[in-house]
């Protein structure tokens, strides 16, 4: 694979502050950081069984990161998620589910995560050609009015016998429904193991009341950690989460429990420090995280896309989770977009900081 973007120009007059910060909270020699030791190094004591070891190894040695300890992964579920016609008007090429994986071989993604139809309906094709993330569960949008829950679309099984690797499931933490959805996805994750499937979890927060004095803290660096806490708890053996906005959501809320000392000692509001807790957060980083790309913004796009690998890979996490970025554009530049996010963990000289 090759890039003719130079990541520091990409970064611009922002390239000092995220490639020189050091973090002095959380420091990295207390992390478990990526490598193509990190499996041997984590797992290998686990109560995960060989056949788990052989998915995610399977995973953590395809694509263009093979060997890395870096994950690029693909993730197309917006047609159920966010409405199929909202999704891929951009690029209506991407209602024929073949496109979606032909995308992820094509750009060298380690894996490709969608839908029980989307990936069912090419399973005899491409299961063997790229590894399969089955997505167990959606927001279906077409409830009036709007409702944010988590339903289970298929069975474990039904994932496993089409060649996945790995399943992957969300769970709203904070909505009303969470208790419920918690232990559908711990029941799934279970039986996931046992048939020998790496998990993945998105952990997602959804409550009107994470929005106080017009400010929204449902990307906050001390909720989104939290959450990742109850994944890795449930043990998913990698957590997708956004990448922090802000902090002090236990605090300014107002619930919980927190104290003015534990966000003095942990973290500060630079925003590698702020993914570092939620790095922290994933058994400091024995369990990977892979934070979310965003939705597709244009022309400012490939800035946030690579500001967001340099965040992730600094703080000690795993790699990166994107699609609209990718797949609401023309097939080549998706392409090219996704090349230019994995030169940022393949480059040695962007560190952990």
């Amino acid at each position: 694979m090759k890039t003719d973007k130079n990541i520091t120009e990409i970064l611009g007059e922002k390239s000092s502050f995220y490639l020189d910060y050091v973090c002095k909270k959380i420091t990295k020699d207390q992390l478990q950081t990526p490598s193509k030791l990190s499996l041997d190094e984590v797992f290998l004591n686990s109560n995960r069984n060989p056949q788990v070891l052989r998915s995610l190894s399977q995973l953590y040695k395809h694509g263009n990161l093979s060997g890395t300890g870096y994950l690029s992964i693909l993730p197309i579920d917006q047609g159920v998620e966010h409405s199929a016609a909202f999704s891929f008007y951009k690029n209506p090429d991407y209602f024929d589910p073949e496109n979606i994986i032909k995308l992820a071989i094509e750009a060298g993604c380690n894996g490709v995560a969608s839908t029980f139809g989307v990936l069912g309906l090419n399973a005899r094709k491409y299961a063997h050609k790229i590894p399969f993330i089955v997505k167990l569960n959606h927001n279906e949008l077409l409830t009036y009015p709007t409702k944010y829950d988590q339903t289970l679309f298929g069975k474990v099984k039904a994932a496993w016998d089409m060649g996945a690797v790995a399943v992957g499931a969300t769970i709203y933490f904070g909505s009303e429904e969470s208790n419920r959805q918690l232990n559908e996805i711990a029941e799934a994750f279970e039986e996931a193991h046992n048939l020998g499937m790496a998990t993945i979890l998105w952990c997602y927060l959804r409550n009107d009341g994470f929005n106080k004095d017009n400010v929204d803290y449902h990307a906050a660096a001390d909720l989104t950690g939290q959450a990742n806490h109850l994944g890795v708890t449930i043990q998913a053996d990698i957590i997708k989460q956004k990448l922090p906005t802000n902090n002090f959501g236990f605090k300014n809320i107002g619930f919980a429990k927190y104290d003015d000392a534990m966000y003095k000692t942990l973290t500060t509001d630079h925003p590698i420090d702020l993914c570092r807790l939620q790095v922290a957060n994933c058994y400091m980083g024995k369990i990977g995280l892979i934070n979310s790309g965003g939705g597709y913004n244009g022309e400012s796009d490939l800035v946030e896309a690579i500001t967001t690998a340099v965040i992730n890979k600094r703080a000690g996490g795993s790699g990166l989770i994107l699609g609209r970025k990718a797949f609401q554009r023309p097939f080549k530049e998706g392409v090219d977009l996704l090349h230019t996010v994995q030169s940022v963990y393949l480059e040695k000289k962007i560190t952990i900081a």
